[in-house]
């Protein structure tokens, strides 16, 4: 058994420890206000067309010193929140803890590195969609629920193999990866296009992706991201826009990003470190990126929220 956190209790967080809590893995779940109330007073419940679960009871708290060092943490907190996250659960980090990145954009491994140390930290991607669809509660949209992940280095480890087997134990579909970072801007590339445009037309994937005009919208964006990643170095499949317009296809209809969701309820965005993020590294080594830009330009107003 395993000793597992999870910081950032929400759909990524709550989902991905979910499962492994109902599979009989040792997880505290890092929370606050009221989604931290109901997981001590009537545990976690998930819904998703993979099958229902609940765990009760579950393992709670807002301060993860009441929770001492772990094996691994599962990151997933905002990337506005990433800073004051990592030095909040530095008492969770022994000399081996492993500290599993599973956030939007780019940025995190850089950040964690600098605060806890580049030892602890493991890369990730999570591709699900998921919500906190109320306290206690995570709504699990579609079928589509991986974890890809792996040591910064590629190198194999006892962490990321025990990882590996909890999962399977948990029945979570997985994949270790010997070249994280390129993983990590395969899903950049994909989700600064996916999540800035059904953020800025206000709809679900389905429309856009069937509309020849904001469908043309999509490959721009795609195009421009998977650019931006080639000059940075990353090695990118030729074929990486049509795979993830593919990928695209199937998707729900019905699929809202959650930088969508949070404009929608008046949250703040993390538009600064999707398509923000591409316009200027785009600017900064002179690569056009006019969707993006227009993306940022047309959503800055709302990033902050509505307070």
């Amino acid at each position: 058994m395993m000793r597992i956190a999870v910081m950032g209790s929400g759909g990524v967080g709550g989902y991905f420890g979910g499962r492994l809590a109902a599979a009989g893995q040792d997880v505290t779940f890092i929370a606050r206000g009221a989604h931290l109330e109901a997981l001590r007073q009537r545990g976690l419940r998930i819904a998703s067309a993979l099958g229902d679960a609940a765990v009760v009871p579950t393992r709670a708290t807002d301060n993860p010193g009441e929770v001492g060092p772990v094996d691994l943490v599962l990151f997933t907190v905002k990337l506005y929140d990433t800073e004051a996250a990592a030095d909040a659960i530095r008492p969770l980090i022994g000399p081996h803890t492993g500290v599993v990145i599973f956030q939007n954009g780019i940025s995190g491994t850089e950040v964690l590195a600098r605060i806890l140390g580049a030892e602890h930290v493991i890369g990730g991607v999570a591709q699900i969609a998921a919500v906190i669809a109320e306290p206690g509660v995570i709504r699990h949209t579609g079928t589509m629920a991986q974890l890809i992940f792996g040591e910064l280095g590629g190198e194999p480890s006892a962490r990321v193999e025990a990882l590996s087997a909890a999962l399977d134990a948990a029945g979570v579909k997985h994949t270790v990866s010997h070249d994280i970072r390129r993983d990590i801007w395969g899903k950049m590339v994909f989700l600064s296009t996916f999540a800035g445009l059904t953020s800025l037309i206000r709809l679900p994937i389905g429309p856009i992706r069937s509309d020849p005009d904001t469908r043309a919208l999509l490959r721009a964006g795609l195009t421009e991201a998977s650019a931006v990643a080639r000059t940075e170095g990353v090695g990118l499949t030729p074929d990486l826009v049509d795979r993830t317009l593919g990928q695209i296809d199937r998707l729900p209809a019905e699929m809202k990003s959650s930088m969508l969701q949070d404009l929608e309820a008046g949250r703040r965005l993390e538009l600064a470190w999707l398509s923000g993020a591409i316009t200027r590294m785009g600017r900064d080594i002179g690569i056009a990126t006019p969707t993006h830009a227009l993306i940022t330009t047309a959503l800055k107003l709302h990033a902050d929220g509505r307070g």
